[in-house]
């Protein structure tokens, strides 16, 4: 990466997160938040290409965190974070509930962005925050789980 890409992605990572401390949110909510823009940061790092942040369809209560491309695949991304103190890993949250209300959403995703035939795919990031120097932990569970298995699994 050359010293001015580095320098403009810096800036507008700061830039973010200045916008996202004004809104008051309740600690866990802004712990969530936190995850969610550090999760956005860690992809784009990864090279993908995001496209919309906290989608929700109309007349749902299902929102999809993150939707990006990694290469010719569209990616949908549940983030999950957790304090130090939880005494389950983040991404254990994601059950089948989860996983099917996460389909639906991405299907009409889809049928709205007129991408019905390309190739999907449902990830994960798991972030544990910590502070002090321990710093935050992130996972990346790709592929976590697939639309045909929580479709058959739901019978």
């Amino acid at each position: 990466m050359n010293p001015a890409s580095s320098l403009w992605r810096r800036l507008l990572q700061r830039m973010s997160g200045a916008v996202l401390r004004r809104q008051a949110l309740p600690p866990a909510a802004q712990l969530g938040r936190d995850g969610e823009e550090a999760a956005y940061w860690h992809l784009r790092e990864k090279g993908f290409i995001m496209v919309e942040r906290n989608y929700r369809p109309a007349g749902s209560h299902t929102e999809i965190d993150l939707i990006g491309w990694d290469g010719a695949t569209l990616v949908f991304v549940e983030v999950k974070t957790r304090g130090p103190q939880s005494p389950l890993f983040p991404e254990a949250a994601v059950d089948q509930e989860k996983e099917r209300h996460l389909i639906a959403a991405a299907r009409e995703y889809r049928r709205h962005a007129h991408r019905l035939s390309v190739p999907v795919r449902f990830d994960i990031v798991s972030v544990l925050a910590s502070p002090g120097p321990a710093g935050t932990k992130m996972e990346h569970f790709r592929d976590a789980f697939r639309e045909t298995t929580v479709a058959k699994t739901a019978r």
